[in-house]
């Protein structure tokens, strides 16, 4: 059953990035920075909507045995949901999507983004609603920039005995349809230097704060002790605009470290500035990639190192940290909960 789910999710994730290339190939690239609404907790720019206008229908066509479900994405209005499948029967699934998770690198045609997708029963046993970390299937499918010949898909399933199944591969955009199999493998480091990492910092206004906490991990990590006793340190930084980019850097090794904390920074610069601070933050269907990257064996926990989770819901601004492993999240996260309980941040 999780395998046939899985597959309907990388169909989907197929179909939105087919409709995506169809765009960029016939030259509607000039009209993928439109602005047209601001929705579900994001701004929906022409691009999103030539995507989101084509999945509930989609999302329609699958098998009886998955419907009727609750849909759960930006685009579909303030509430972000939509009830899609036979009238009158009790909900069997959720399924929350991110289109185009990474949308601007998409309209600026500067790297790729990726389709997200998870999909949980309607309720737990106890009768609960379910969040993400009840998914029993997710997926990460690459969506390319206009000259890129390969790509990615990653899909996490449950097995009959619960535990999470992985699958990669990689694909040739043009020609064959090959797979290439992949096997995610994140970096066994156990520390950052000569590796990536970094804050997230992409909008002024968090870029203090985000840098004070970068420089207090690599020197309390004894990151600037240079060899020759000058005091230099080489990590290096690479912010991905896309929270599944960011994800699969983790999972494939080439990042050690991201925490996207820009909510609790935006608290601590309200708190500074005695007033308000607006932050564009991540959102839970940001973070519906996440089951996959914690099956591949990334650390993935919450702003305050406790395992992540997130609701079905287009609203909540969600903090989230990924570690490549578990030594560099326990050297790593009591520096983080230091330096945000000297700034007044308390889990």
């Amino acid at each position: 059953m999780t395998q046939s789910i899985a597959t309907q999710l990388v169909l989907l994730g197929l179909a939105v990035r087919h409709r995506l290339r169809s765009s960029q190939l016939v030259g509607d690239m000039h009209r993928f920075q439109e602005a047209v609404a601001h929705e579900g907790g994001d701004t929906i720019f022409w691009i999103d909507r030539k995507v989101d206008e084509a999945i509930p229908d989609e999302v329609a066509a699958w098998p009886d045995c998955l419907l009727p479900l609750e849909l759960v994405m930006e685009g579909l209005g303030q509430s972000g949901c939509l009830r899609i499948g036979p009238p009158g029967e009790p909900l069997k699934h959720r399924l929350m999507i991110d289109p185009i998770d990474g949308t601007r690198n998409i309209m600026f045609d500067k790297r790729s983004g990726w389709f997200l997708a998870a999909l949980a029963p309607a309720q737990r046993a106890d009768g609960a609603a379910t969040t993400l970390r009840d998914a029993v299937a997710a997926v990460m499918v690459e969506l390319p920039v206009s000259k890129a010949g390969f790509v990615d898909s990653f899909i996490m399933r449950r097995g009959s005995d619960g535990r999470p199944v992985l699958a990669a591969n990689r694909t040739r955009l043009e020609g064959s349809n090959d797979h290439i199999l992949l096997t995610p493998s994140p970096s066994s480091a156990d520390n950052l230097v000569d590796g990536f990492a970094h804050v997230t910092n992409y909008f002024p206004g968090i870029k203090p704060l985000a840098a004070d906490l970068m420089e207090t991990i690599a020197d309390r990590l004894g990151s600037f002790n240079a060899s020759d006793g000058s005091r230099r340190c080489r990590i290096f930084d690479d912010q991905y605009i896309s929270t599944g980019g960011q994800m699969v850097e983790l999972m494939i090794g080439h990042d050690r470290m991201c925490l996207d904390i820009r909510p609790l920074l935006a608290r601590i610069a309200a708190q500074q500035a005695g007033r308000p601070y607006a932050v564009h933050a991540c959102h839970p269907y940001d973070l519906s990639g996440f089951p996959v990257a914690a099956a591949a064996g990334v650390i993935v926990t919450d702003g305050f190192g406790r395992p992540l989770d997130a609701p079905f819901d287009v609203h909540a601004d969600m903090h989230w940290c990924g570690y490549a492993n578990r030594s560099l999240f326990e050297k790593i996260n009591p520096i983080v909960q230091q330096w945000l309980a000297d700034h007044g941040i308390d889990g």
